[in-house]
């Protein structure tokens, strides 16, 4: 994570009344990937994007069913949920890219950490930590409406663009 994105993610925590910085799990330093992914091009940290659905819950995934789309690897925890997403893919990919929803609503994209998560109208979103999450479900339908209107034009930039 270079030092520029570091110091403008500790502003952001700041600014939604938290210095909590959770560690960078995915975000690929420089790049301007639509979806958060790893150096590797794993979405989601290897969660399976079915699970939340059919389970209710985060689910990680096995290496063994996996699916390339949209430029990333997504990982599942059952064939039947692969087979799901096979299905339709839209149904089940996160928001954003898999990229922070608050941060999105603010304009610019933030590791989203796929253990904070809710589904708001049958879509899921991730947030980076859980206080920013607790900040985003405060006014959900603005932070939707915001993130929606900036996501156009920041998905495909780098984070140190968006600055």
């Amino acid at each position: 994570m270079s030092l520029r994105f570091s110091a403008l993610l500790l502003a952001a925590a700041a600014s939604f009344g938290t210095i909590a910085v959770a560690p960078a799990f995915a975000v690929v330093p420089n790049s301007a990937s639509t979806v958060d992914t790893d150096a590797s091009g794993l979405a989601l940290q290897g969660y399976d994007p079915v699970a939340y659905f059919v389970d209710g819950q985060p689910e990680k995934g096995k290496a063994d069913l996996k699916i390339d789309h949209g430029g990333a690897t997504y990982y599942f925890a059952s064939a039947k949920n692969m087979e799901a997403f096979k299905a339709n893919p839209d149904a089940y990919l996160p928001q954003y890219g898999g990229f922070c929803a608050m941060g999105a609503s603010f304009n610019h994209k933030f590791e989203g950490d796929p253990k904070v998560w809710r589904i708001v109208d049958n879509k899921l979103y991730v947030n980076f930590n859980p206080d920013v999450g607790h900040r985003w479900a405060q006014d959900i339908p603005a932070n939707i409406s915001r993130a929606n209107d900036n996501w156009p034009q920041i998905k495909d930039k780098t984070p140190d663009q968006l600055q």
